[in-house]
C-alpha cells in the first residue's frame, strides 16, 4: 500500500521529511500546538468564516475552527495517504456526533472505531458536508479551486504551521496564499525562527514576502 511506502521510506531514511514524496504529515509538528494556543489566547472568531487548513497534517487547527462553528473548513496536505489515514479520522472523531460518543465514558470499548470513509447514517454528514479534503501540491490544489465551475472560493481565514522550513517552497506557498486568500482575510501562520538543516525559517519567509508581495500582504509576528 502507498501509505506503508511513505511510512517505511521515511524510517528507512531517518528523516521526517523526503521533499517530494513525503512532507511530513504523519506528525504533528510542536507549533501547531502554540498556534492552537493563540487562537484562545487572542479569541481567534471563526464563525462562519470560510477557512483553510494548509499542511494540515492531523487536521488539528481546521478541528479547531469547526470546533469554533466555521462555515466551511477545506483540509489540504501533499500526501493523500495523510488525508485517508489521518486527517479524515480525526475530524470524524472530534466533530461528529459519532466520534463524540465512541470517545466517551462507557461507550469507548464497545464502539467500533470510525470508518476511513465515515457513512451519512452515522452522524457524519452535517459535519463533513461544511468539509472538503484535498492532496497534492499547493499550486495543484490552487489551480483546482481556481478552475472549478463555481464562482472562485476566496477564504476568510487560512491556517497553516510549519510550512516554511523549505525556502524552495516559499514562491509556491506565496502564490497559494494570494491567489487563495480573501481581500480581507487573514493568515495565521506557526513556524520556527530557524529550521537547521533545511535553512527556512520566519526571518527569511518574511523578506521573501516583502520583497515579492509588493503591498499585497501586510505581516505581524
Amino acid at each position: 500500500m502507498f501509505g506503508e511506502g511513505i511510512v517505511s521510506k521515511s524510517v528507512s531514511s531517518h528523516s521526517d521529511l523526503i521533499p517530494g514524496v513525503y512532507e511530513g504529515g504523519l506528525k504533528i509538528w510542536e507549533c501547531t500546538f502554540d498556534l492552537m494556543d493563540y487562537f484562545s489566547e487572542a479569541e481567534i472568531e471563526f464563525t462562519n468564516k470560510t477557512v483553510l487548513d494548509l499542511g494540515c497534517g492531523a487536521g488539528l487547527l481546521g478541528i479547531a475552527a469547526l470546533q469554533g462553528k466555521a462555515a466551511r473548513v477545506h483540509f489540504q496536505d501533499y500526501n493523500s495517504t495523510v488525508i485517508d489515514e489521518i486527517t479524515l479520522p480525526n475530524v470524524v472523531a472530534n466533530c461528529t456526533s459519532e466520534g463524540r460518543r465512541m470517545g466517551s465514558g462507557k461507550d469507548r470499548k464497545a464502539s467500533k472505531p470510525p470508518s476511513k470513509r465515515p457513512r451519512k447514517a452515522e452522524g457524519s454528514s452535517d459535519v463533513l458536508n461544511r468539509c472538503r479534503f484535498f492532496s497534492g501540491e499547493w499550486s495543484q490544489v490552487s489551480q483546482l479551486l481556481l478552475n472549478s465551475n463555481k464562482p472562485c472560493l476566496k477564504y476568510d481565514i487560512i491556517l497553516t504551521s510549519e510550512t516554511i522550513y523549505n525556502p524552495d517552497y516559499y514562491s509556491a506557498l506565496h502564490d497559494t496564499l494570494a491567489q487563495l486568500l480573501d481581500r480581507n482575510g487573514r493568515v495565521y501562520l506557526a513556524s520556527k525562527v530557524h529550521y537547521f538543516g533545511v535553512g527556512g525559517g520566519v526571518y527569511l519567509f518574511e523578506k521573501f514576502i516583502e520583497e515579492r508581495n509588493r503591498g499585497s500582504f501586510s505581516s505581524e509576528a
